[in-house]
């Protein structure tokens, strides 16, 4: 092109942030002059993007927050419709952040503008009829997972499997012996992470589960010691306060942050389903995979998902490789025998890192690069036709 490449983009949260920085740098590698606006977090801006406004005000969990703050989101989002519309981005990338995104995607194309969304939407789990709206408002989907594209099929979308960035970049990223030497393990003792999510709801419900596991735990094993990573300060306190109160007599270690630390010391760990599964997956640690939620919304989600496995672990396996435990079967007597089974079954255990080496291999296929590729290649084929 005899100008620089305009590329409008916007992210939604930290993971979009991650995402979206590692593609800016990818085209930046081919075309140092490629311009990059919309909005995006520190790595996106860092990376050479002009956020509109800051991204923390896109970053809105559970129904009552979006509420709150509905009318400026739909504020912003008509702000950046009305600017790319007067001003045409060669091509605009959404990154996840699928309820503000597509929208936003969907009336740039209806204005001529060729549209990606970055991190397929989970139409395998739940809402399988998106696809549809998808396939309306998007040029090109760039997925994460490889087991993603047939379930675009019938609208025949354009997707591009690039595989995930942290495949690349984990274990390589943690230092097991400096992070042993961190947390004082030694020799002979015996390391069980507990993870309980990293959003308020799901420690409500999850952590008790888990510490009365834990408590089970603590009665077949010796010289066992229980390390909890808080995904922030005002989780912190609220573990502290449960342990404190109910669980002083076990030996549990409860720090701020470092879970990735925590994967990497411990010889298995209990984990609330989620994102963190495939973290713990591509750190070669073994788990045991729980969740539970309020009765009204486990109610509304039992209805929405539409699958046999839930953890990523085991959806990217394509069977049960490690235990998973929903809502009442969340219980020391059900997951207690599964984390000792990870702990002392070493053929188990073998078998578990086949599957996960097996994961991290399909994944680990340079994201960055890929999305880069799929997206330049959008961008040359709309200049050819």
């Amino acid at each position: 092109m005899s100008r620089p490449i305009r590329i409008g983009i916007v992210a939604g949260e930290a993971s979009g942030d991650i995402l979206g920085a590692g593609l800016i740098k990818a085209i930046k590698r081919r075309y140092p002059d490629a311009e990059f606006e919309g909005i995006g977090g520190d790595l996106m801006v860092a990376a050479g993007c002009r956020s509109h406004v800051p991204m923390e005000r896109l970053s809105v969990m559970g129904i009552g927050a979006v509420l709150g703050r509905l009318r400026e989101l739909l504020t912003i989002r008509r702000e950046l419709v009305a600017h790319f519309i007067a001003n045409p981005p060669d091509l605009f990338i959404g990154v996840d952040a699928p309820d503000f995104t597509l929208k936003l995607e969907g009336r740039l194309k209806a204005h001529g503008i060729t549209t990606v969304h970055y991190v397929s939407p989970s139409v395998w789990a739940w809402k399988k009829k998106r696809i549809y709206s998808i396939k309306q408002t998007t040029d090109l989907v760039l997925a994460l997972f490889p087991f993603e594209p047939p379930y675009y099929a019938p609208t025949q979308q354009k997707i591009t499997v690039v595989g995930h960035p942290l495949a690349s970049r984990l274990p390589a990223a943690v230092d097991r012996q400096a992070a042993l030497g961190k947390f004082a393990v030694k020799g002979g003792e015996t390391i069980i992470g507990i993870l309980p999510g990293s959003r308020g709801s799901e420690v409500k419900y999850i952590s008790e589960p888990f510490l009365d596991t834990a408590r089970w735990l603590s009665e077949r094993l010796d010289n066992v010691r229980f390390v909890i990573p808080a995904a922030n300060a005002k989780l912190h306190d609220r573990l502290s306060l449960l342990i404190s109160e109910k669980y002083a007599d076990l030996n549990i270690q409860l720090v701020l942050g470092h879970s990735r630390e925590v994967m990497a010391i411990s010889d298995t760990i209990l984990i609330a389903s989620g994102t963190a599964t495939l973290e713990a997956l591509l750190m070669g640690t073994p788990m045991v995979v729980g969740y539970k939620a309020g009765w009204l919304t486990y109610q509304i989600i039992i209805r929405m998902i539409e699958l046999e496995l839930y953890s990523l672990p085991n959806i990217l396996a394509g069977e049960a490789i490690v235990p998973e435990f929903w809502q009442q079967r969340l219980t020391p007597e059900l997951a207690g025998p599964a984390v000792l089974r990870s702990l002392q079954d070493e053929d188990y255990r073998q078998i578990l890192q086949q599957h996960f080496t097996a994961i991290h291999q399909q994944l680990d296929i340079n994201a960055d690069e890929r999305a880069a590729d799929a997206v330049l290649a959008l961008l040359h084929e709309k200049e050819t036709v």
